[in-house]
């Protein structure tokens, strides 16, 4: 049995959900995966920051009203303090789930930086730094011995990254496809349906798909970032983010969905990476009215899919949840399960892959 002490940055929907798991689940996870969970320390921009190294009652952290702080508890303060409690923590694995800035990755950046740094394994949903210093991130974690993981960085709690590198070793895989945002496949969904946009993004925001503000969604910028991380991690291609074509759907009127639907086709936020006739990397993010025996034709809903063009068996789909706290946090389990089986491991350097 492994015991792992964990840190939780950032106390929202996904960090809660993976302590509410440890919290039902412990038994189950000692059992059957052979290791024991512990949650050491938390920061949150409300509540605080709370340390305890022989582990907090999770139960009770979880039952706190909202409008409460960590100050009244032992080791705790109404402040974050997130680079002391990342750096001076009994953590072994820092679970990082801030908000970020999708321009530079901050604050998620200096988090995973910190970790690192301080000897400590890291999971991340976040997917900036991933996008943007992927490469630089995981030499860091391989001058200090310890993992970065980032399977929720592109399709949540589906494991598109693994599968790809688990699952579809031998093949040569040219072209990614996929529908990797679910806020604006409703939206496009609900527009078929009659809807106005506003009407689609505002009922969308009701049942939380979307944010407040979903300009990342519909205009395609979080799309463009998870096609850079697909492009690097499964083709192996050097691109930046800022080389990724981008055109959201924020123009599609509803004339246009309704000509296509008598023409039997549906819109669709595309995001796509391949290999040109030169081998160039192509990468782009744009709306795409697609035929109805189109295999992404038919995703509806917050669905996300991918497919993967390989030379021996064709096209490879996967679907699965895009978004959903729960599921989120599976994918930062996932990552706690990979550091486990590769403990001791090092990342080989610039080139070595998520495995």
């Amino acid at each position: 049995m492994q015991r792992y002490n964990l840190a939780l940055i950032g106390f929202g929907g996904v960090n809660r959900a993976i302590a509410e798991l440890i919290r039902d689940e412990h038994a189950r996870f000692e059992s059957e995966l052979e290791i024991a969970l512990r949650v050491v320390a938390i920061t949150d921009l409300e509540f605080g920051s709370l340390v305890q190294d022989d582990g907090i009652d999770l139960a009770a952290i979880l039952s706190m009203p909202q409008g409460a702080t960590f100050a009244s508890l032992p080791g705790g303060d109404d402040e974050p303090r997130n680079e002391w409690v990342i750096k001076n923590c009994a953590a072994d694995i820092v679970m990082e789930a801030t908000f970020t800035i999708p321009t530079d990755g901050e604050p998620a950046l200096s988090h995973i930086r910190w970790a690192l740094e301080s000897g400590k394994h890291v999971a991340t949903t976040n997917k900036g730094p991933v996008a943007l210093h992927s490469s630089a991130l995981k030499a860091l974690a391989a001058d200090h011995g310890v993992r970065f993981e980032f399977e929720g960085a592109v399709m949540s709690g589906t494991p598109v990254l693994r599968l790809a590198h688990r699952m579809l070793k031998g093949l040569r895989v040219s072209e990614i496809e996929g529908i990797l945002n679910g806020t604006s496949n409703y939206v496009l969904g609900r527009m078929e349906q009659g809807l106005t946009l506003d009407e689609a993004i505002a009922e969308a925001q009701q049942l939380g798909y979307a944010e407040a503000d979903p300009t990342a969604d519909l205009g395609g910028s979080d799309v463009r970032l998870k096609v850079a991380i697909l492009a690097n991690e499964v083709l192996g291609a050097r691109i930046s983010v800022d080389d990724v074509v981008t055109i959201g759907i924020e123009g599609i009127s509803a004339e246009q969905i309704r000509i296509a639907a008598q023409e039997g086709r549906r819109w669709k936020l595309l995001g796509s990476v391949r290999f040109d006739g030169d081998g160039a990397v192509k990468a782009v993010v744009s709306p795409a009215a697609l035929p109805a025996d189109h295999p992404l034709a038919g995703i509806s809903g917050p669905t996300n899919a991918i497919s993967f063009t390989t030379d021996l068996l064709g096209s490879v789909m996967v679907s699965g949840p895009g978004a959903g706290k729960m599921e989120t946090a599976y994918a930062l389990l996932s990552d706690i399960i990979a550091i486990h089986q590769n403990e001791g491991q090092r990342w080989s350097g610039d080139t070595e892959r998520l495995v």
